[in-house]
């Protein structure tokens, strides 16, 4: 049976919600959310496309999407496989050592999600995150498998913010995407010091743009 990699697990956002979706302001969706909301975290862009995992086993590269039985666009396909990434010789010198390495990322680009040609004209891959074994790698850890491997990382957009300041960014709407024309979607944020709940789930967060507008829309209707 052909493995992907495990699935990446769920980020929670900021605020918890009501039965229709929208945010509940003031009221964190962990305890944990609440007790780091004022202090640093770093912060990357959240990308707006279709989440791709890269999985090596010790002896061949796989290409799944966010569960194992989704579907990814044919062009996007097509340009992960005729790449670096399905070398095995590649990862054979960077995980020298190791048989279950996943990377994740979204594949992006023009067609893949509304205004995604703002990104970039084709599809392409763009690397957030990677597990080895059971381990998460440090940002400067992804940054160097993604350069061996010659393939763009999310860039960190704010470092040090805490999730309160962003929200405020969000509320006052200046945010801004690494993309010059690209109307950003939101952050995931981590704490600048690795943190893990009380389930041993790694704490991560994400905060979106729609989030506040769909709030603002139930505010004046």
């Amino acid at each position: 049976m052909v493995s992907y990699g495990p699935e990446y697990p769920k980020i929670n956002g900021l605020w918890k919600r009501d039965e229709k979706g929208t945010v509940l302001i003031g009221e964190w969706s962990t305890p944990e959310f609440a007790y780091l909301a004022s202090t640093p975290w770093t912060w990357t862009e959240k990308i707006d496309g279709t989440n791709i995992r890269i999985h090596w086993d010790g002896s061949q590269v796989t290409i799944g999407g966010r569960t194992d039985k989704a579907q990814l666009p044919g062009p996007l396909v097509n340009n992960l496989t005729d790449g670096r990434l399905l070398v095995s010789a590649l990862w054979k010198a960077i995980f020298p050592e190791c048989d279950n390495v996943t990377l994740y990322g979204e594949g992006y680009g023009a067609g893949i999600q509304k205004g995604g040609g703002n990104y970039r004209p084709d599809q392409d891959f763009i690397l957030f995150d990677i597990r080895v074994g059971d381990w998460w790698l440090k940002r400067e850890d992804v940054e160097d498998v993604a350069d061996k491997m010659g393939v763009e990382v999310v860039p960190v957009v704010d470092d040090g913010y805490s999730p309160r300041e962003v929200w405020e960014g969000v509320k006052s709407e200046s945010l801004c995407s690494a993309w010059p024309g690209v109307e950003i979607e939101g952050y995931v944020g981590h704490p600048k010091a690795e943190l893990y709940d009380r389930r041993g789930n790694r704490i991560t967060m994400k905060i979106k743009m729609k989030d506040w507008h769909d709030y603002l829309k139930k505010l004046h209707a």
